[in-house]
């Protein structure tokens, strides 16, 4: 669907699910009762700001998930697709994981902690305004990827931290037929610190056909000066040593230019260099952590790269790295040992391969 053809008229049928309606079913929303089920967690949990209105008043609008509790936010019977999904977790965003089963799989083809999925993974927001994703103020998290299914939707946010969570959410989803050639969304966490390589891996071990559709990346460095000579590489369809697709440099890869910097002089005609964020539809800096000096010392930045218009795409497999390259004195590069956290986004037929194991609570936890 598109602006060219909302116009046109469908028998997909547009569903729902919330905390006010939790299996989306038609007609089924808004029915919590606060007289009779007050105090029944994830069931009345604004009973007592609606006790004077009474049913169809804002009685359940968001859920609790506890400290080490996995919950099902959504269940839906197919042939469908997700079509948006909107959420403000609470808590340590590192430590709320979401993740989506398609059809029957045991295995699930998006795992990440939820913050790093929506381009927030140093756990502070910052606008990011894109056609994919949004986050808007203060902790509203957006996507708008397609997520077709066949048979089944499972979507699963477990709580890995040592005090209970709030969440309100929506899943917003379309019950129609999916053609034979639609393929399945999947997103994949990695985070490397202190690599001895200096190369990060986005992505690896991916079989089958399909197109690789997105890049957010988050980097804190632990060095002085410009951080982003390191160039991404995409290894497809039988590649060994050397790579088919391979960029010019790290902001280069995320659509801009010279450092991310504008360069412009004060008053007094001194130049002013100082890194600016952007956020397009298909690509963004869209955060800078420049640290205070105190407690919150270390640089960090986040950006993301849709490729949207121009989705690389496989036929076998796909393996993707990028460099983690600096400067050095006498114009030398100085390969890097710095904070990376990746999550990779793309379409595949199903099954797909195993995922590496998710790093523990110590390892996801931003310090």
């Amino acid at each position: 669907m598109n602006m060219g053809n909302l116009s046109r008229l469908s028998d997909a049928k547009t569903r729902s699910i919330s905390p006010e309606n939790f299996t989306g079913a038609k007609g089924k929303g808004g029915m919590a009762d606060p007289a009779t089920q007050a105090g029944q967690r994830n069931v009345a949990n604004a009973s007592n700001a609606a006790r004077d209105l009474g049913k169809g008043w804002k009685v359940n609008p968001f859920i609790t998930i506890n400290a080490g509790e996995t919950f099902t936010i959504a269940e839906i019977e197919g042939p469908g697709a997700v079509q948006h999904i909107w959420m403000t977790p609470t808590g340590n965003w590192n430590f709320s994981i979401i993740r989506f089963y398609w059809d029957d799989e045991t295995e699930p083809s998006i795992e990440a902690p939820v913050g790093a999925f929506f381009g927030m993974a140093w756990g502070e927001y910052a606008p990011l305004n894109s056609l994919a994703m949004t986050v808007n103020p203060g902790s509203a998290f957006n996507s708008y990827w397609k997520m077709p299914f066949r048979r089944k939707c499972r979507i699963t946010m477990e709580n890995i931290d040592d005090k209970p969570m709030n969440l309100y959410y929506q899943v917003d989803y379309t019950l129609t037929e999916i053609d034979e050639d639609e393929a399945y969304f999947h997103a994949q966490y990695r985070r490397t610190k202190h690599n001895a390589t200096s190369v990060h891996t986005i992505l690896d071990g991916v079989k089958g056909k399909g197109q690789y559709v997105g890049t957010y990346m988050g980097i804190g460095v632990n060095n002085n000066g410009w951080w982003g000579e390191g160039e991404i590489k995409f290894y497809m369809d039988g590649d060994q040593e050397y790579a088919t697709i391979v960029g010019t440099g790290t902001e280069d890869y995320f659509c801009g230019s010279y450092d991310f910097d504008t360069r412009k002089k004060n008053e007094a005609g001194v130049e002013i260099v100082d890194y600016t964020e952007f956020n397009t539809p298909y690509a963004g800096l869209h955060q800078v952590i420049r640290g205070d000096g105190h407690y919150h010392v270390q640089q960090r930045f986040g950006m993301y790269r849709w490729h949207i218009m121009d989705p690389v795409r496989f036929d076998d497999d796909l393996k993707i790295t990028i460099q983690d390259l600096g400067w050095r004195s006498g114009g030398r590069y100085l390969p890097q040992t710095s904070d990376i956290i990746t999550v990779a986004y793309w379409y595949q037929r199903e099954p797909h391969a195993h995922f590496p194991k998710l790093p523990s609570k110590d390892e996801l936890e931003v310090n």
